[in-house]
């Protein structure tokens, strides 16, 4: 009777096999990317900061249920912005000295009610935020990226009044220009001067 042989399995393209399921899915697979906001943080300084007035601070804390808290009282988030400009444009007094200048001035290009209670100046205008340990993270972005858009919005309207383009539009045409055009680099910082972004983050503890 004849010996029968046991078909035997090509494993030959196997390695191949694996190779490009391998590739395919590092191509295919989507990871989870942290989000985050990106600051630069103060230098170390032996001077003593100055004086601030109260007026000049807007409080904004957040508790360990997420409830945002400002000037002590609740807000909702859709609130905050238009809250952080009317604090930020008011122009209620004098602002410190701007750049070439040896002395402060009133603000000639605030729409705000210049209330003689709330901030004298956009470049005397302080947000400090503070949180809770058990704040989430989540709604720590969402009050800052809520807080940028005030500076944002501003920044547009003064560039558009000034320039005819919004801020976002004089920023891309300097970054087009390889950051070399002088005459758009000082628009760009004359913008930057006459809204800074004063954000100022307290140590997580514990908010009622």
């Amino acid at each position: 009777m004849a010996r029968r042989e046991n078909p035997e399995i090509n494993a030959g393209s196997m390695a191949d096999i694996a190779f490009l399921l391998l590739i395919f899915f590092l191509v295919t697979t989507t990871m989870d990317v942290d989000s985050g906001i990106p600051k630069k943080l103060a230098e170390k300084t032996e001077v003593e900061p100055p004086i601030v007035k109260e007026k000049n601070i807007f409080q904004v804390s957040i508790n360990r249920n997420n409830q945002l808290l400002v000037e002590n009282e609740v807000m909702e988030l859709k609130d905050l912005k238009d809250a952080a400009i009317k604090f930020i444009d008011n122009g209620g007094g004098i602002g410190n000295p701007m750049p070439d200048k040896e002395a402060g001035a009133p603000c000639d290009y605030c729409k705000g009610a210049k209330d003689p209670d709330s901030s004298d100046h956009p470049n005397k205008a302080i947000i400090s935020v503070e949180s809770d340990r058990g704040t989430e993270y989540g709604t720590y972005v969402a009050v800052q990226n809520e807080l940028l858009r005030a500076y944002t919005e501003l920044r547009n309207r003064l560039c558009k009044d000034k320039y005819g383009m919004s801020f976002d539009e004089l920023e891309q045409a300097f970054i087009d220009s390889a950051r070399k055009d002088e005459s758009l680099r000082k628009k760009v910082e004359d913008i930057k001067t006459s809204y800074p972004q004063i954000i100022s983050d307290s140590d997580p503890t514990n908010v009622k």
